[in-house]
């Protein structure tokens, strides 16, 4: 098999849910809770230290090697053939690879700032907040507001009702006629586009979809008021104890903008965008990517209220082994052991993957994985998950054509 059509082609475990009409978990979270030791949860707080401390370091490193990229890249092109373009394209590949690297380790320093904000670094609160703080107010991050709203998806994790992020948009926002009299220029009408402009917004997602969420609360849930935001200490989504901290999220950032913008009067703009600028719009891309494809897959349930659950809403989600072996390192587990985390939110990363395999003994089928290279189902999920019915206690994304690509098995009396 070419590595084209291995990139192209949905994993067996994907196609294998396609083929399988959907029955709802009914393991009891007894049973999972059982199989899964208490040590597991305990927190190091030296161990959680030391992967920030690493992380940290090998950023301010990468940081310090573009100064050498001039004289790296004359280097190479002498012992070549000594053009301009050649010198140029040097410096220009050396950059691109401090771009992907740094934003690598920038998503690496988001990924253990979601780990504080569960407690997970430290059994100590004030140092879990403290680092997390820090760490998502470097990437421009409001901590405790996220925290909060990343704490209710946790307790509604893919319920129509109360979950809060990517939400699915139903029939009716799109304003499309009732299921049984819909033909496909209905759905054509609406969804069809070229694939330019689907790759336009695809892009727009990846690149500012955080951005857009956080200041304008873009897919969240709809019933949210209008100008629900991450900044307003006001919002309705803010409760009054919460309110201090999210003012102190905002003087953070507002600190964080001056320093980004006195540094980048004094190294230049064109300078910052390249050290700072662009690995932050990559690490957007990766967490983007991460959270979007968590949940979102169209072989993966929704719930509305008369058939959620707890553990249903934490099983609503796919393993996926994002980058491999650097997925593991730098994104910490966040990809590859997704379903256990939302079951066990409070064990440390780092113990992650033995929950996996010891859930997976109870789960059996009601666990989800797939290897589908995260890119592949990145494109499938984006131009397959287009709107649910609005109705129906268990729904699924239906397509372009109106279809979904799996349906609930019929009760049998």
């Amino acid at each position: 098999m070419s590595f084209l059509t291995a990139f192209l082609q949905d994993g067996p475990e994907y196609e294998q849910r396609k083929r399988t009409p959907f029955v709802p978990p009914v393991v009891t979270l007894s049973e999972v809770h059982a199989v899964v030791p208490q040590h597991l949860r305990s927190k190091n707080t030296l161990r959680g230290l030391s992967f920030v401390a690493r992380d940290v370091f090998l950023a301010f490193l990468l940081y310090t090697l573009p100064v050498h990229i001039p004289t790296t890249s004359s280097f190479l092109a002498h012992h070549i053939h000594d053009a301009f373009w050649l010198r140029s394209l040097f410096k220009w590949i050396l950059w691109a690879a401090y771009w992907q690297l740094q934003g690598i380790l920038f998503t690496s320093l988001w990924c253990l700032a979601h780990e504080a904000s569960h407690g997970n670094l430290s059994s100590r609160g004030w140092i879990n907040d403290g680092v997390g703080f820090c760490l998502h107010t470097f990437l421009l991050v409001p901590y405790f507001p996220w925290k909060f709203s990343h704490s209710a998806h946790h307790k509604a994790t893919v319920s129509l009702e109360r979950d809060v992020t990517f939400v699915p948009y139903t029939r009716t926002h799109f304003e499309l006629p009732p299921e049984t009299v819909a033909q496909a220029k209905d759905y054509h009408e609406i969804f069809e586009e070229t694939p330019i402009y689907t790759f336009y917004r695809m892009f727009l997602m990846q690149m500012f979809g955080l951005l857009f969420y956080f200041a304008f609360n873009t897919r969240g849930s709809p019933n949210h008021p209008s100008g629900t935001n991450h900044f307003n200490p006001y919002a309705a989504t803010i409760k009054e104890r919460e309110r201090k901290r999210v003012i102190a999220s905002d003087v953070g950032l507002l600190a964080m903008i001056g320093l980004l913008c006195s540094w980048s009067w004094d190294v230049g703009f064109g300078q910052s965008v390249k050290l700072y600028l662009l690995p932050w719009l990559l690490t957007n891309h990766w967490i983007i990517m991460l959270t979007y494809l968590h949940h979102t897959d169209p072989t993966i349930p929704y719930y509305r209220r008369g058939a959620w659950t707890f553990l249903r809403g934490a099983l609503a989600t796919v393993d996926r082994p994002l980058l491999g072996r650097i997925g593991r390192v730098f994104f910490h587990n966040v990809s590859h052991d997704h379903v256990s985390h939302h079951i066990f939110s409070d064990v440390p990363f780092y113990n992650q993957p033995e929950v996996t395999a010891r859930i997976r003994t109870v789960l059996k089928d009601n666990y989800n994985f797939d290897s589908t290279n995260t890119f592949r189902a990145l494109y499938r999920t984006f131009t397959q998950c287009e709107f649910v019915e609005d109705e129906g206690d268990i729904v699924f994304y239906k397509n372009k054509e109106g279809k979904p690509a799996r349906r609930v098995a019929e009760q049998r009396d």
